[in-house]
């Protein structure tokens, strides 16, 4: 049962994440959250970080897409600066933004990660869709008050994740 919460990797950041670690792992597509992983839920227009490892994986030819729960309006708003592509209404944790946005790529399950600051949902539908996960630390340490309910569950179940799999640490990268 908590196999479904395990992360592939728990990295700090994203940002730290380069497009050759990713080619190494054999990824060929970067699939992400929007809100707090990419860019503060409160802060739309992202960071220099962010707008720097974008232009590394364009530079190496990784498509990085959105998959958001959140409305179309709210994600085509909160990535027309970043131009990006995106997979809004995806009902994480099921797997169905993931499926779908992977089946366009014509990519196998193996070429894509799916990269989220939540266990509850972003981890979980990695695992439903039987692709790898990267969770990264949230850029804020404040949410927005839907995702505080998951917050609350989530700490009940990293005690028992961290039980269970004591090896699970933050690392700087991939190779970390």
């Amino acid at each position: 049962m908590l196999e479904i919460f395990k992360p592939t990797w728990m990295v700090k950041t994203i940002y730290s994440v380069s497009p050759a670690q990713l080619k190494q792992q054999g990824i060929r597509a970067v699939f992400s959250d929007l809100d707090n992983t990419l860019i503060a839920w409160n802060n739309p227009d992202g960071t220099p970080e962010l707008q720097k490892w974008m232009q590394e994986l364009r530079d190496a030819h990784i498509p990085l897409i959105v998959i958001s729960n959140n409305s179309k309006a709210r994600v085509a708003k909160a990535t027309h600066n970043l131009d990006l592509p995106f997979v809004s209404r995806s009902l994480k944790p099921l797997s169905f933004g993931i499926d779908r946005a992977r089946q366009k790529l014509g990519l196998s399950k193996n070429e894509v990660v799916m990269v989220g600051d939540q266990l509850m949902t972003d981890v979980v539908a990695a695992n439903q869709a039987g692709v790898r996960s990267i969770l990264v630390q949230p850029l804020l340490n404040t949410d927005k008050w839907d995702t505080r309910i998951n917050r609350f569950f989530e700490r009940r179940v990293w005690k028992q994740l961290l039980e269970k799999y004591p090896e699970l640490t933050w690392q700087e990268d991939l190779n970390d």
